[in-house]
């Protein structure tokens, strides 16, 4: 029903927020921008916000500066929010940027999780604040060259969602090693997703990343888990020139260390060895 003020402007109406929510969910979506409300719903924005703020149980925002919404069915209210999975393509349209999951938790939708994560791990490229809705956190990581980067979207999943090739998610978890726990932690979660890594694919991320450091030290951790095959790939790309590199950029000790002539990497690490 539309109320009518003496003016003859449309006023608010009364509960086109919860109804627009309602049609959402049973078309299977659990994200909207408050410009879709509008757009939908006729409302003003005054009006739209404060239908919104009565339906707090039902909808939350990502972040208090931004304008997108999360919808709470009845099956995530416990966790007070959808899983991150269901919205990442949502929020990253809206926003216009480009993202794809990555690191430990793509590693984990290839069947690699050598340890539970509490936090969804997102590339983009340029700096976010980190989101935590309810007991959902989803953690930022940047990346410049990232439409570079090969992505596929992840098979039977609720919501279309980009994610990192199983190459490029192992290329990432040594180059982002020093934020994820340490290099050891980064060969650990690599094993498991050895038999679904491919030479081709590997040498295509080895060209778009071009980056000789990154690659001797993955090429040291491939050699140090066993993967022959693919260490052999990297060798091969390599330069003929290389300077040698600490295979754990954030260990500072002053100690002699072994240098592994093949990849030219000092390897200060304490549980990889060749």
């Amino acid at each position: 029903m539309i109320k009518m003020t003496k003016k003859g402007e449309a006023c608010r109406q009364i509960g086109a927020a919860e109804s627009f929510i309602e049609k959402r969910m049973a078309l299977g979506r659990v994200a909207f921008s408050l410009d879709e409300l509008l757009e939908e719903s006729e409302l003003s924005a005054i009006a739209a916000k404060n239908q919104l703020r009565r339906l707090s149980g039902k909808a939350i925002r990502v972040s208090p500066r931004q304008p997108f919404f999360l919808i709470i069915s009845p099956e995530h209210r416990a966790m007070g929010a959808p899983p991150a999975i269901w919205w990442l393509q949502d929020c990253f349209n809206w926003l216009g940027r480009p993202y794809y999951l990555a690191l430990q938790s793509a590693a984990s939708e290839f069947d690699s999780n050598p340890h539970a994560l509490q936090v969804v791990q997102v590339m983009t490229d340029r700096p976010f604040r980190a989101i935590k809705v309810g007991r959902v956190q989803v953690r930022f990581f940047v990346k410049s060259n990232i439409r570079q980067t090969p992505t596929q979207q992840l098979p039977q999943a609720p919501a279309p969602l980009c994610i990192s090739t199983p190459e490029a998610t192992a290329f990432d978890l040594v180059r982002y090693a020093a934020r994820i726990g340490g290099i050891d932690r980064a060969a650990e979660t690599i094993r498991p997703l050895l038999p679904k890594l491919r030479v081709r694919e590997l040498k295509r991320v080895l060209n778009v990343e071009n980056t000789p450091p990154l690659a001797q030290r993955l090429g040291f951790v491939f050699e140090a888990i066993g993967a022959k095959r693919l260490a052999d790939a990297v060798y091969d790309w390599l330069p003929d020139k290389l300077i040698t590199v600490p295979l754990s950029p954030i260990k500072n000790e002053r100690r002699s260390y072994q240098i592994v002539e093949r990849w030219h990497v000092l390897n200060n690490s304490h549980e990889l060895k060749l």
